[in-house]
């Protein structure tokens, strides 16, 4: 038998900061809690060396603060980091939604369409977590069919800045963004009406400006 071959160095940084990340944006780090690699590492099976990278990233990307020689912690939920944040990931789907619908397939419509059945599932269930990731399947057609890797890549980086917030206020009560919006948006894709469709986009991402304004 051929011995294993170890697992890339890269993949045990993306695990940690993947997990790190995914924990902070749900709550279950709380802003302002005190995180040490050694015990991190520990419940993530990983060495110290990957989730101090980890804590790097995060650090860069507004999840995590650092004090050197003396804490990282997360961070607050800042409103105008927020809103900063939305209008950011804002005018990345504009972008792609204008690159996306002239090179939209019927499947890619029928996609959009299933995943916003799941998102209206998941609300009237208020399941929050499955919500925001029917949401963000929804989207992520428009990001993968437009081809713009830049554009992914900044929606991927402050998207999480944004679901925190948005997950804090649904669980207080809040609702999820309507699916109605959702519907706009792909019956203008469906009909190939690209300004439409940029509209109903920025009216989306507008509610999220929204969401922080309201949380000053």
């Amino acid at each position: 038998m051929e011995p294993l071959r170890p697992v890339p160095r890269t993949l045990l940084r993306e695990r940690a900061y993947a997990a790190i990340r995914d924990a902070i944006v749900a709550g279950e780090i709380e802003p302002g809690a005190v995180v040490r690699d050694a015990d991190l590492a520990e419940r993530l099976g990983l060495s110290r060396a990957p989730v101090r990278e980890a804590f790097a990233r995060l650090v860069d990307e507004g999840l995590l603060e650092s004090k050197p020689q003396s804490y990282t912690r997360v961070t607050a939920v800042v409103a105008g980091d927020v809103r900063d944040a939305a209008a950011v990931v804002g005018a990345m789907h504009e972008l792609v939604t204008r690159a996306a619908v002239p090179r939209l397939f019927a499947a890619d419509v029928e996609a959009m369409r299933a995943a916003n059945a799941r998102f209206g599932a998941a609300v009237d269930a208020g399941d929050v977590e499955g919500a925001l990731h029917a949401d963000d399947e929804l989207h992520d057609v428009l990001v993968r069919v437009s081809g713009n890797r830049a554009a992914a890549a900044t929606v991927a980086r402050y998207t999480p800045l944004i679901r925190r917030l948005e997950r804090r206020r649904f669980g207080e009560g809040g609702t999820c963004r309507s699916a109605g919006l959702h519907d706009r948006l792909i019956a203008a894709c469906a009909a190939g009406d690209v300004d439409e469709a940029v509209r109903v986009t920025a009216e989306i991402w507008r509610t999220l400006a929204d969401l922080a304004d309201s949380d000053d």
